[in-house]
């Protein structure tokens, strides 16, 4: 089982968001921080959702995977499969189509203190741009 660790982070006052991308798979540790176009936290949470899902594709076809997000709002939605937000409903659409691509994928939340990996390489893409 691979284990995936997401953060999304939008700092208002440079405008600019990213995506912090944590990904262990036994001894083998990947990190990625992706620059995200300015967006609220809430998408840029999603959007980092998405984009663990693409270096999955890449990297882990076919395995389960075991997401972690400190975001209680993209934790719900994935899990319910379902939301009424306009902003979420595409973006859970595309997650969704992604995620069809494993045989499971579970998504947990977790504190904030347990992903601060995820969150230093958010906070890392946002200055990348």
């Amino acid at each position: 089982m691979i284990q995936v660790y997401t953060d999304g982070a939008t700092n208002m006052s440079t405008e600019k968001s990213g995506a912090g991308i944590y990904i262990k798979s036994g001894e083998k540790k990947l990190e990625y921080a992706v620059p995200l176009p300015y967006m609220t936290n809430h998408e840029a949470e999603f959007h980092a959702i998405i984009e663990a899902l693409k270096i999955c594709k890449a990297n882990f076809p076919g395995e389960i995977l075991s997401f972690r997000t400190d975001s209680k709002v993209a934790a719900e939605v994935i899990d319910n499969g379902r939301t009424k937000n306009r902003q979420f409903l595409p973006l859970l659409e595309i997650i969704q189509s992604e995620a069809a691509e494993f045989p499971f994928l579970f998504i947990k939340w977790i504190p904030e203190k347990e992903n601060s990996k995820a969150d230093q390489l958010a906070r890392t893409a946002i200055y990348q741009q």
